[in-house]
């Protein structure tokens, strides 16, 4: 234990462990470690796992630190508490090592937005067919809009077969989910990938 200047007037008391070799913050960690462990009592497991019985957090504390490691609160629910023998920086790496492959293995679907007019031009017709088809080989939904403006509402239908051509154009890649639906001035219909057999 040392006594540190900290301020004006005041000193703080640090300790130190000379086998602790990384600070942890709060926020990095999950689980109790140490003397932050209040209970009187613990059921105490080893560090390979096998139960060492039920003693007090000070014995078990002691224990740990013969070992060279830490003591850490697994299962605080428990009567009495659950704590283990650890390497707590060791069991911290793995798990987010652990963490890092399952986002790797994660596939994120995103929602794409494709806007058509019912006065849209055959290249720019195909410009966003291509597109669609690139989203939808990336593995993500495709919601097409088709826009109405002004007297363009009274010729709905001229919209729907471009959706349909829309549709068609998509097909070896995609499949329809939704069928177009009118809200408002829009009509829309999504598009989600065909899964690789």
């Amino acid at each position: 234990m040392v006594l540190v200047p900290c301020g004006d007037l005041c000193l703080c008391t640090v300790i130190f462990f000379a086998w602790r070799c990384l600070t942890i913050s709060a926020k990095e960690k999950e689980n109790l470690l140490n003397e932050e462990i209040t209970a009187k009592e613990v059921r105490l497991i080893g560090a390979n796992g096998e139960t060492l019985g039920i003693m007090s957090s000070e014995k078990a504390l002691e224990t740990a630190y013969d070992q060279g490691m830490d003591l850490v609160l697994m299962s605080g629910q428990a009567n009495p508490p659950v704590c283990k023998i650890m390497d707590y920086g060791k069991f911290r790496f793995e798990r987010e090592k652990r963490e890092k492959e399952a986002k790797k293995k994660q596939q994120t679907i995103e929602l794409k937005e494709i806007q058509l007019s019912c006065r849209i031009d055959t290249h720019d017709f195909e410009t966003k067919a291509n597109h669609a088809r690139r989203f939808l080989s990336d593995g993500n939904k495709v919601r097409v809009v088709m826009k109405f403006k002004g007297r363009e509402m009274s010729h709905m239908n001229i919209g729907k077969e471009i959706l349909e051509k829309f549709e068609e154009a998509c097909s070896e890649l995609g499949t329809v989910d939704k069928k177009p639906v009118l809200d408002g001035r829009f009509m829309s219909m999504v598009i989600s990938p065909v899964k690789a057999k």
